[in-house]
């Protein structure tokens, strides 16, 4: 058995993804549209957006709240999972990814079941539950990290027994072992995880993403 290394990794990510996330065109335009408008390349990646859609297949989930959209992407992978009837909100900070976004959406023929709000994600939450929203069957936490607690502790307002919430990047290769990081993103990412272990409405864990980097996708259900 060959020793881990990153070439290795590589080629077990490829090996995945040719078997199980085919080429895809409106995902592939998706990113290309995403690149020409100068957004930055942090989506997630094709394998992880077909996990998020197998997970939300697996939850029925006919509403889904997404937190951070950029162009899209990982918007589409949730929102083609959804139950008939169902409807994905996603929030997003940049008035140029939503417009992006907009576009990547009609053109996968989801325009229909996906409303991009623009604005603080912390001032949209707060927004549905001042308008009595319905709680959301799946939750995905994938904006800047510094903000991630205050993300939870809103959308555990917006959740209902059951409810999975899941949150991306938050193992930083490695970085978020350190006790105090320096950097405002390792800490966000460090004090979410120990939010959701310690939290009484929450039964989590952390699944490794391993990539060229070393990352983490939290899962949660709430109790």
């Amino acid at each position: 058995m060959e020793p881990l290394n990153e070439e290795l990794v590589n080629r077990i990510d490829r090996y995945i993804q040719e078997l199980f996330t085919p080429s895809d065109a409106a995902l592939v335009e998706n990113l290309k549209d995403a690149n020409a408008a100068g957004l930055p390349a942090i989506n997630v990646s094709p394998n992880q957006g077909k996990l998020l859609y197998l997970l939300m297949k697996i939850a029925g989930a006919r509403r889904i709240l997404e937190i951070g959209t950029l162009g899209g992407y990982s918007t589409t992978w949730l929102a083609r999972a959804l139950s008939p009837g169902g409807m994905l909100i996603t929030l997003e900070r940049e008035v140029k990814h939503a417009q992006v976004a907009r576009r990547n959406l009609e053109r996968a023929g989801l325009g229909a079941v996906v409303e991009v709000r623009v604005g603080p994600a912390n001032e949209s939450l707060r927004e549905l539950i001042r308008l009595g929203a319905e709680p959301f069957d799946a939750i995905f936490i994938d904006a800047d990290k510094a903000g991630y607690v205050e993300y939870l502790d809103l959308s555990l307002e917006l959740s209902r027994p059951g409810t999975i919430i899941l949150a991306d990047n938050v193992i930083r290769h490695g970085l978020v072992l350190d006790e105090n990081p320096p950097d405002a993103a390792d800490r966000g990412a460090r004090a979410y995880n120990e939010a959701i272990a310690r939290h009484p409405r929450l039964e989590s864990l952390v699944l490794p993403i391993v990539r060229r980097r070393v990352d983490g996708l939290a899962i949660s259900i709430v109790r």
